[in-house]
């Protein structure tokens, strides 16, 4: 198969969808490899690198998606790569497409079909490939939170961990799964006061053993939002329905009462933001003011870290690459009811059923297509 990745376009988007690494292994089962010209400047993989892996560098991305029959990327397509998307073309990458209508209209009159990351499962009902970047995320929005509340920032002032004779700040994680814990982890390691709310009685029970006292483990209710958030320095959304919007839990009633200069960090963007008050803003300009409160919705968190996301985005999707490359995509999804949970796009349907909910398109089970 002619595999091909392009340079992200995205503002601020430095991540690349193959490493030489990957490179050299698809190459060494047969495949050949594509990489655009700068694909991996931003985080110091030269075009020399990629060609010495075995890499086929190009100048444009319009040659990628011209000559590829699979397109690996990290973000999804933006609107110019879209139109250069053509009929029975694979594109593996992040896709996002419940709160994005007019992408998901793109695909769907391109004819391609688009397996999406962050809908790809594992047999113990995770996610595989959007886990890696939710620990990066999760881990930088208490970062990102710490330096939002510094005043010259527009925040409270508040330091995460307080000093000696001075109270650290409160910090609430709302959703309690991977994005969550990898938040809380370093809010606690920083010396602040945690509560994480979830509605998974066992995974609070999990967090308290795994934390041994160290974070406030509450049940998530309407009146729990209310209270806690009132109380918070910084609020970390980090819920998550699978492919889905994120559901709205912190809504503009909420952020009036919360203190003036607050922080929210809403880690759900890609899906729409589980705060009432959120709109997608880029690295470039990462916050703004409303209600008093501090929003941090940046959509690419990860990419600020670029190079470390990568890497640790590319562990986890080589081994999917080659099972669709190696088998070709019909084959792989027919034999991997995982993998084949992430098929969102194909040919011109629907077939991941929140996202046809969501957006009002009829929807059609992948197994029926491929069979």
């Amino acid at each position: 198969m002619l595999i091909g990745t392009p340079k992200e376009i995205k503002v601020h988007e430095y991540r690349v969808g193959l490493t030489p690494a990957g490179v050299k292994e698809l190459k060494a089962h047969g495949h050949q490899v594509m990489v655009q010209a700068g694909a991996g400047s931003g985080i110091g993989i030269t075009d020399e690198v990629f060609r010495a892996a075995g890499a086929e560098i190009v100048s444009s991305a319009q040659e990628i998606f011209a000559r590829a029959e699979m397109v690996i990327k990290v973000k999804e397509p933006q609107p110019v790569e879209c139109k250069l998307l053509r009929e029975n073309q694979l594109l593996f990458t992040y896709l996002h497409l419940a709160p994005d209508p007019e992408q998901t209209r793109a695909l769907v009159d391109s004819g391609c079909i688009a397996i999406a990351y962050e809908t790809v499962t594992d047999p113990r009902g995770g996610l595989p490939l959007l886990a890696p970047m939710s620990e990066v995320a999760g881990r930088m929005s208490i970062q990102a939170g710490a330096h939002a509340m510094e005043k010259a920032q527009g925040g409270n002032g508040v330091l995460l961990g307080g000093v000696p004779g001075v109270a650290a700040a409160e910090v609430l994680v709302i959703g309690g799964g991977v994005v969550g814990y990898n938040a809380a982890r370093i809010a606690v390691g920083m010396g602040a006061n945690v509560t994480v709310l979830d509605r998974s009685l066992p995974r609070l029970n999990q967090l308290d053993s795994l934390f041994q006292g160290r974070l406030n483990t509450i049940y998530s209710t309407v009146d729990a939002v209310e209270h806690y958030t009132q109380q918070a320095d910084l609020v970390i959304g980090a819920v998550l329905v699978p492919g889905a919007a994120a559901p709205k839990l912190v809504n503009r009633q909420h952020l009036r009462a919360m203190k003036d200069g607050a922080v929210v960090v809403d880690v759900a963007i890609d899906q729409g933001g589980c705060f009432e008050t959120s709109r997608p803003t880029t690295h470039q300009n990462p916050t703004y003011l409303e209600e008093g409160v501090v929003h941090y919705c940046v959509a690419n968190m990860p990419g600020g870290v670029a190079r470390t996301s990568t890497f640790a985005l590319t562990n986890a999707t080589l081994p999917f690459a080659l099972a669709l490359a190696n088998k070709g995509y019909k084959q792989a999804l027919r034999d991997d009811a995982y993998l084949r949970e992430g098929l969102n796009v194909h040919t011109g349907k629907i077939t991941y059923k929140a996202v046809a909910e969501d957006l009002g398109y009829a929807y059609t089970p992948a197994s029926e297509l491929l069979n």
